[in-house]
C-alpha cells in the first residue's frame, strides 16, 4: 500500500477517535453528578470550587514523521542518493537496504532508480547485499596513511585523502608536526600536496648557501628565464614566444603604459585651498 494511502487512513482514524471521545465526554458530563460535600467540613463563606477542565486528547506525532518520510521519498533521486552517501560516510558501516530505510528513510529496495544509481556510484561499494562507503584510498589509521604518502615520492593531493577515514586531516597535521611529511601548496591549483620526508636522507643547509640562493636575481623577461632553463637541460613549463605570437594574431599587443604628465598650477587653475599659499608658490 502506498505511503500516501496509509497517511490518509491514519488521519481518518484520528478523526473518528476524536469524535468518539467527544461523544463519551458529553454523555459522562450529563449523566454523572458529583456528590455534595459534607456540610460539617465546608464553611458557609467558602469560595465556590472551580472545576479544572480535562486536558485535550493529544495524539502522537506519527503524522509529522509520515509526512517527512513522504517528502523524502518523493524528492529527486540525487537528493536521496546524497542522504545515503552521507549516512555511509559518517558511519563507515555496511548497511542493508532495510537498514538504510530505517536510518534515513530512503527506500532503496522499493525505488529502482535510487538502487541503480547507488549501486553504480563511484563513492559506494555494493557487495550484493550491503552498501558501504568507498574512498579513493582504503586507509584506516595514521600508519597506513604514512605508508601511502611514502609511496608517492612526487607528492599526493590532500583532496584525494580527505575521505579516507574520519580524522585523516588531524593525522596529516600530526605527521607534519612530527617531521615525517611535508604539506605544500600547489602554485597552480592552490591545493595542498603531501610529500614524504624520508628520514634516511637528513639534509641540513648552511645559512651561507641559503643567503646565496636568495640573493640570485632572476631575469625580468620570461624569455630569458626559459633560455637559462634550456641551457641547463631543463624544459620550461611555459612557452612565452608561442603565447606572444598568438596574442599578436588575435590583435592583442602589449602597449607601453603612458606616463602621466604632472600638471602644474597656472593662473587659470581654480584655487580651492587659498588658505594654504605655500602650495602655490610655483604659479606662473
Amino acid at each position: 500500500m502506498a505511503l500516501q494511502e496509509q497517511l490518509d487512513r491514519f488521519k481518518k482514524q484520528q478523526q473518528r477517535c476524536q469524535t468518539t471521545l467527544s461523544t463519551i465526554a458529553a454523555k459522562s458530563s450529563s449523566t454523572t453528578r458529583a456528590p455534595p460535600p459534607p456540610r460539617s467540613n465546608v464553611p458557609q463563606n467558602a469560595p465556590p470550587i472551580v472545576k479544572v477542565p480535562a486536558p485535550a486528547v493529544k495524539f502522537s506525532n506519527d503524522t509529522d514523521r509520515l509526512q517527512h518520510i513522504n517528502t523524502i521519498r518523493k524528492g529527486p533521486v540525487g537528493a536521496q542518493i546524497k542522504r545515503v552517501i552521507d549516512l555511509l560516510f559518517e558511519t563507515r558501516q555496511a548497511f542493508l537496504p532495510e537498514q538504510i530505510n530505517e536510518s534515513c528513510y530512503v527506500d532503496v529496495k522499493g525505488n529502482k532508480a535510487v538502487f541503480d544509481s547507488l549501486r553504480n556510484n563511484p563513492k559506494v561499494n555494493y557487495d550484493g547485499k550491503r552498501f558501504s562507503y568507498k574512498s579513493k584510498h582504503a586507509l584506516g589509521d595514521k600508519s597506513q596513511l604514512l605508508v601511502l604518502i611514502r609511496r608517492f615520492t612526487e607528492g599526493i593531493a590532500v583532496i584525494d585523502l580527505k575521505d579516507s577515514y574520519p580524522n585523516v586531516m588531524d593525522d596529516l597535521q600530526a605527521l607534519k608536526a612530527a617531521g615525517q611529511i611535508w604539506l605544500l601548496s600547489n602554485f597552480d591549483s592552490q591545493e595542498d600536496i603531501a610529500y614524504p620526508n624520508d628520514p634516511r636522507v637528513p639534509i641540513k643547509v648552511d645559512d651561507d648557501l641559503k643567503q646565496l640562493f636568495r640573493s640570485i636575481e632572476l631575469p625580468r623577461d620570461m624569455l630569458d628565464i626559459e633560455k637559462d632553463l634550456q641551457k641547463n637541460g631543463m624544459k620550461p613549463a611555459t612557452n612565452t614566444t608561442k603565447r606572444r605570437a598568438a596574442a599578436q594574431i588575435q590583435g592583442i599587443t602589449n602597449k607601453p603604459k603612458q606616463k602621466k604628465k604632472n600638471k602644474e598650477i597656472s593662473k587659470r587653475t581654480k584655487l580651492t585651498n587659498a588658505h594654504l599659499p605655500e602650495l602655490f608658490q610655483n604659479r606662473d
